[in-house]
C-alpha cells in the first residue's frame, strides 16, 4: 500500500485541502482528509503539494528522441520521458503509413498493452486525411477508407484502436464512423476540408473528438463556422487542444475553454523530440527539423507536432491563458479519459486506477505514479 497525505487534492473539478490517498496495488483504496490514513504503508508526505490524477494523453507521437511507431525500446523510452512530466496513461499515436506498416504497429502495440496498462493503445492519425490540410503526412500514402482497409486495421489491433482520426469529406468515410464507433472506436474529425454542415453531419453520425483544434482545417469565420463551429455545437464532442503558445494563440486557446467548459481534453501531439534537444529528427517518413523547441517539417516548412509535454500544457493553461487550476487538471484527466471511454482512470477516487501526480504550487512535477508504481521521483 502507499499513501500520500497532507495534499491539496484537484480532481474531477473539486478541491480537497489537506487530503489523503491510499493506493492498494493498482486501484485507489481510499480519499480523506485530515489525519487517520493507515499507518502499514508506505507513507509519502505531499508537504502541501498538489495531488492530481496521473495526466491522459490521447495524442502523442513520441518523445526523448523515440518515436511511438518504433519497435518496443522506442515505445518505452518515449513513455519513460512522458512520465517524468506526469503522463501516466498513453494512447500511442501513428501517422500516415502503408496499410501493411499500420496494421503492423497496430498488432505490436496490441502486444505491448496486453503487458502494460499504461499504455491505453492505439491512435490512427491518417491515413485517411485531407491532402490541403495534410499538415505533416506523407500526401503519397493518404488514401480513402474503404471496408476491407478498415477491418483489416480492426483485426490487427485485436481491440486496442482507440481513436482515429479522418476527414470525414473523403470518399467512405462517413459510412466508415458508425463502423469504427461500433468497434469502440472514438473518431475524431481533423485534417480536414469539411464545412460546417459536413463536420455536424459527423458528428451526427458518432464521432465523438475534434483532433487538435484549429490546426489542420478551416478556421471559424462569420459566415462559416467550420468543423470548430460544428464541434462547439454538439455537446457530446471533446476539442483537443495543443497549449504550447505556437499551435494556438494564447488568447484563442482562452476563448476555446469558453465556449467549450468541460470538453477541451489537453492533448501534447509531441514528435521525437519532447524532452529532447533542437536538431533533425523524422516523423513518420519525414525530415523535421526543431528549431528553438518548434518542430517543422524541412520541406514545406509546415508545423510536425510538438515538443511538448502536459505539465508545460498545464502551466501554458493556467499562467498564460488565465485559466482556473481546477479546469485546466480536468482537461488533462478526466476529459481526455472520458474522451476514449476509460471512466476508470483521469480521476482520484474509491476503486479508480491508482494514477497520480505531485506537483509544487508552481506546478512543477516531482512524483508520479502509474498503475499504484512509483514511475518518477525528481531528485532533491
Amino acid at each position: 500500500m502507499t499513501v500520500i497525505h497532507s495534499a491539496r487534492l484537484i480532481t474531477s473539478g473539486t478541491v480537497t485541502e489537506n487530503a489523503w490517498v491510499r493506493f492498494d496495488g493498482d486501484r485507489v483504496a481510499e480519499i480523506g482528509s485530515g489525519t487517520g490514513w493507515p499507518a502499514d504503508a508506505d507513507v509519502v508526505d505531499a508537504a502541501g503539494g498538489v495531488l492530481t490524477p496521473g495526466f491522459v494523453d490521447i495524442h502523442v507521437h513520441g518523445g526523448g528522441t523515440a518515436s511511438y511507431d518504433g519497435d518496443a525500446a522506442q515505445i518505452a523510452h518515449a513513455m519513460a520521458t512522458h512520465h517524468e512530466h506526469g503522463t501516466t496513461r498513453t494512447a500511442l499515436s501513428l501517422v500516415t503509413a502503408t496499410q501493411a506498416d499500420l496494421r503492423s504497429q497496430l498488432a505490436l502495440i496490441a502486444d505491448l498493452a496486453s503487458d502494460n496498462p499504461l499504455i491505453l493503445g492505439s491512435h490512427l492519425e491518417g491515413p485517411y486525411l485531407d491532402h490541403a490540410h495534410k499538415g505533416a503526412h506523407a500526401p503519397e500514402l493518404l488514401a480513402d477508407p474503404q471496408a476491407e482497409d478498415i477491418d483489416a486495421l480492426l483485426a490487427a489491433a485485436r481491440g486496442t484502436l482507440v481513436q482515429i482520426t479522418l476527414a470525414p469529406e473523403k470518399p467512405g468515410a462517413m459510412a466508415a464512423i458508425p463502423r469504427l464507433v461500433e468497434a469502440g472506436v472514438a473518431v475524431a474529425v481533423g485534417h480536414t476540408a469539411a464545412g460546417y454542415e459536413q463536420a455536424l453531419a459527423a458528428f451526427d453520425a458518432g464521432a465523438s473528438l475534434l483532433t487538435h483544434a484549429f490546426n489542420a482545417m478551416d478556421g471559424i469565420y462569420h459566415r462559416a463556422p467550420g468543423p470548430i463551429g460544428a464541434a462547439l455545437a454538439r455537446d457530446h464532442v471533446t476539442l483537443e487542444l495543443i497549449n504550447d503558445g505556437v499551435h494556438v494563440h494564447p488568447a484563442v486557446a482562452k476563448m476555446l475553454w469558453d465556449a467549450a467548459p468541460g470538453r477541451v481534453a489537453l492533448i501534447t501531439d509531441a514528435m521525437a523530440a519532447a524532452g529532447a534537444a533542437d536538431g533533425d529528427y523524422v516523423l513518420g517518413s519525414l525530415a523535421v527539423r526543431v528549431e528553438r523547441g518548434t518542430a517543422r517539417l524541412v520541406e514545406g516548412g509546415a508545423i510536425a507536432g510538438s515538443t511538448l509535454t502536459l505539465d508545460a500544457a498545464l502551466r501554458q493553461s493556467v499562467d498564460v491563458c488565465g485559466v482556473s487550476l481546477v479546469d485546466a487538471v480536468d482537461a488533462l484527466t478526466r476529459v481526455p479519459a472520458d474522451a476514449i471511454g476509460r471512466r476508470d482512470i483521469g480521476r482520484l477516487e474509491a476503486g479508480a486506477a491508482a494514477d497520480a501526480v505531485l506537483l509544487t504550487e508552481q506546478l512543477e512535477v516531482t512524483r508520479v505514479w502509474g498503475a499504484g508504481n512509483a514511475l518518477f521521483t525528481r531528485a532533491a
